[in-house]
Order: structure tokens, then sequence, then C-alpha cells
């Protein structure tokens, strides 16, 4: 479409009316389909916006997608100085009365007065120790099994190896061990854990040995795997998270379920509610669950909800800073204090805040809803604009609705002192397996996944319960692995 020319225009005016009325509608449609057009652009162009502003501060992106800028945090940091805290033990080396070896130095040089000193009585000694880790070296133990025969019957007989002795050739228990200690623990790729073997302990060893030490080690957690879950189902509060993980380069979810002291990983190909019966914590807890706002977690009704406010830190954060609602601010400095207030009546060793505290932020809570919803009204949408469907809401309508029905849920920190105020000590146990996922990529199948989650819950609930883990792995080739058991 180009402008009209006046000598164009005089042309249809000389026409008569009819043309003039012609040409006034056709301009008129024009320009209301330009003006939705330009509607929609710029709508369009606001949520790029807000895109390209969202960072980990103000989001749930990672801190690894930020560029190179700082952000505030907005809970309270420690007032800790760095290092060692007072009553730490530390890690400092100390002499040790008994070493492994001596070596002497002795006094060879002559006095300065002439005297030969060399076969002189030594009085006293310094000492000086030096801590080294000796050549490493793969030890290859023959078990030779007798075979005698009965000179009276002539029948033969046959000593029995031991039971984990069941190949001609194999490879021992510490060195399994070390094996799934890198992969699960240290969260190796094969190939580097293949590498590390012939550099450090002079073993050559094949990436689909260790992937086949890794599925033997999983079968072996079955049993103390199943065990962590069944403890999650009876314990309270339990923190539940997910995230997208791949497998042979296809979608899958890895989901999580964590107590300071239990942590158990389950990967599946759906996230939401399907998932989580598969796995079958959730369906038959009776605790407190704490979770972001995917709604799949609420159709979970005989268990109580606890909301992560972290999250909500961050989204009013985006609020504030795209949108420049007051109420954002507000609900932010809100949440910050009930947090605030809720641990020093822990400290002070109070099971829970006053009457008169709880309702004072109850109510400041509710009107500081009450100021979003009319910052964040329902409107009709534009002219020329299809109106089937509900409107569009947004994000900021979408958190106050969250706020004004999840009220409960999301101040649960502060009617039950055993809530945490945020989700992330899942948040931190899923971050190792997102850090296996960027370290190694894909899951080359299924099974690699499922048999990474089965060892991955037993090491992080092992490190949790402040057990050696090389010691806790070296038990699940034994006959007998340890079974973590909490309360």
């Amino acid at each position: 479409m180009k402008a009209l020319t006046p000598e164009e225009a005089l042309e249809i005016y000389h026409a008569g009316p009819e043309a003039v009325v012609k040409t006034l509608c056709e301009l008129s449609a024009a320009v209301v389909e330009l003006s939705a057009t330009i509607e929609h652009l710029k709508h369009r162009i606001k949520e790029l916006e807000n895109q390209l502003a969202q960072n980990s501060s103000n989001s749930n992106k990672p801190p690894s997608s930020d560029v190179f800028k700082k952000y505030k945090d907005l809970q309270s940091k420690s007032k800790r100085k760095p290092g060692g805290q007072k009553g730490h033990p530390g890690q400092t080396l100390q002499i040790v009365e008994n070493p492994d070896y001596v070596t002497w130095h002795r006094v060879k040089k002559k006095c300065s007065c002439g005297h030969v000193l060399k076969d002189q009585t030594v009085q006293t000694y310094r000492r000086r120790q030096v801590f080294d880790i000796p050549p490493i070296k793969v030890q290859v133990t023959e078990h030779r099994a007798e075979v005698k025969t009965c000179p009276q019957c002539g029948q033969t007989h046959k000593a029995p190896f031991p039971e984990e002795v069941a190949a001609p050739v194999q490879y021992g228990s510490n060195l399994r061990a070390i094996a799934i200690y890198l992969r699960g623990y240290q969260l190796l790729p094969s190939q580097r854990t293949a590498e590390l073997f012939e550099d450090v302990f002079s073993c050559p060893i094949s990436e689909g040995v260790l992937d086949s030490i890794l599925k033997e080690g999983s079968a072996h957690l079955e049993e103390p795997v199943e065990r962590i879950k069944e403890q999650l189902k009876v314990s309270s509060p339990v923190n539940f998270d997910e995230t997208g993980m791949s497998s042979n380069g296809d979608t899958y979810w890895l989901h999580t379920a964590s107590t300071k002291e239990l942590t158990y990983y389950s990967i599946h190909q759906r996230r939401g509610q399907e998932a989580m019966n598969d796995i079958g914590i959730l369906p038959a807890y009776q605790g407190t669950a704490i979770h972001d706002s995917l709604s799949a977690y609420f159709t979970y009704q005989q268990c109580r909800h606890g909301l992560c406010n972290a999250h909500h830190l961050r989204e009013l954060t985006f609020i504030k800073e795209r949108y420049d609602q007051s109420w954002a601010s507000e609900m932010i400095k809100c949440l910050l204090e009930i947090k605030h207030k809720t641990e020093k009546a822990r400290e002070a060793r109070q099971r829970q805040l006053s009457q008169r505290q709880i309702k004072y932020f109850e109510r400041l809570y509710q009107s500081i809803v009450e100021k979003g919803y009319k910052a964040n009204l329902l409107r009709d949408p534009p002219e020329g604009r299809n109106k089937r469907g509900r409107p569009k809401k947004g994000k900021a309508r979408c958190l106050v609705e969250r706020f004004d029905i999840h009220c409960q849920k999301v101040l649960a920190f502060m009617y039950d002192f055993n809530v945490p105020f945020d989700n992330n000590l899942a948040e931190r146990d899923i971050r190792m397996a997102k850090l296996k996922q960027k370290i190694s990529g894909t899951f080359r199948s299924e099974d690699m996944a499922h048999d990474f989650c089965r060892i991955r819950s037993f090491i992080s609930t092992v490190r949790k319960q402040s057990r050696k883990i090389i010691e806790a792995i070296g038990t699940i080739f034994s006959g007998s692995p340890f079974i973590p058991v909490y309360g």
C-alpha cells in the first residue's frame, strides 16, 4: 500500500461521492488493521524485552546464563567472616608420632675448632614430616584353588573359589568402588575416568567396562535406595523439584525428593502428575511437601504444601524492575521481614510466632495482595483482536493470584518452623545432576540415566549423613551394602 498523490486524490474527488466513500472505507479498514498489528507488535516487543531482562536474580534462569554482572541477593547474608569458624577443628597438617618411614640426616662437617663430629653421640634431633602419596600400582592377586584326588576311590575334589571371585580374570571390589566414586560422585565422564585409571593407576580400562561396573553397582543398590524412598514417604518436610535432562538426545525429566539426611532421584519421560504417580512418593505422602508452583503438586490433597519463596523473591524482583509496581517491593519486604522474625524466634527456642505477630503479618500480606490486584486489572483485548478465550493475564497478575489463592502455602514457613523458607535444599541436589549433564552431555541410554539416579541417590544420602563415601561405596560389592537409615 502506498500513499495517494494529490493528483490521485483529485481524481477520486471528481469521480463523485461514491468513489470518495469507497476510498474512505478502504482507508479506514486499513487503519484498523494496522492499529491491531501495531498493538500486537508492541505486546510482542514487550515480551522479548522481558525475556532479555531476565537473569538469575529475577527469574529461574541459572547463574551461568548471566552476562558478567553482579546482582544483589535479597536474602540477608551470613554475618560470619570468611574461612574456618570458631570451634571448627580445621584441616592443618599435624606431626604424627609414628611415621611410616624415618630418614636420618647426619652431621658430617667439622666443628669450627677443627674437631670431627662424625662419631659424636647424638644429643637430640629436629623433626620435619612430609605427607605424600607413594606411586600407585594395581596389585594382582592370584587365587589358586587346590584340586586333589582321593587315593582310595579316585574321586576328584576341588576347593571352591570365594564367591566374589567369579571369573578367570576380573577387577576387584576396591577398583570398582573407585570407578563408581569417580563417575557417580566426582561426575567424571567415562573417557576421562578411563584416562585417569591409565595415568594414575597404570591400569588401562575401557569405557564399556566402566559402564558395566556402573550397571553392576546400580543393581546392588536396589534395596538401599528403595529404603531411602520408603523413609522419605514418612519424613516431613520433604523438598521436591524437577528439571529437564537429556537421554540419548531426547528430553527427560529428573525428579528429586530431599531432606537434610536423604536424597532420592528418579528420571521419567514426563514432568507432571503421571511421573509423580509412577515414582510413588507423593501419592502416599502425608507430610509437608516443599516445591515450586507447578500445578501437578497441588493435585495431592492428602498432604500439606509449602511454596518456595526464593522463586517468589526472584519473580517479584522482575516485576519491580520491569513494570515498576510498588506492591512487588512491599511484598519482598514483607516476606523477608517474616523470615527474619521466624529466625529470631527459632534462635530464642520459641515454637511459633505469637498470635499477635501472625495476625499482623496476615493483614499486611493481604493488603499488599489487594494492591497487586489494583495494579493488574484485567482488561478487554484491543479492537480488531480475537476475543475468544480468556484474556491474557501476564506474569504480574498470575503472581498476585498465586499469592491470594495459595496464601497458606506461601506463608507455611511462618505457621510451622519446621517448614523452610525456600526450596534451596532440593535445588542444590538438582544442581549436582545438572552439573553431571553439563560435563558429560547426554546419557547414552535411559537405562544409564536410571543407573546414575540410583547411584547418586545413595552417594548423596551417604554424604548428608557424614559417612565416608568411598568406604560406603566399597560395601556395594561386599554382599551386604550399607543401608542408609535416618530417624
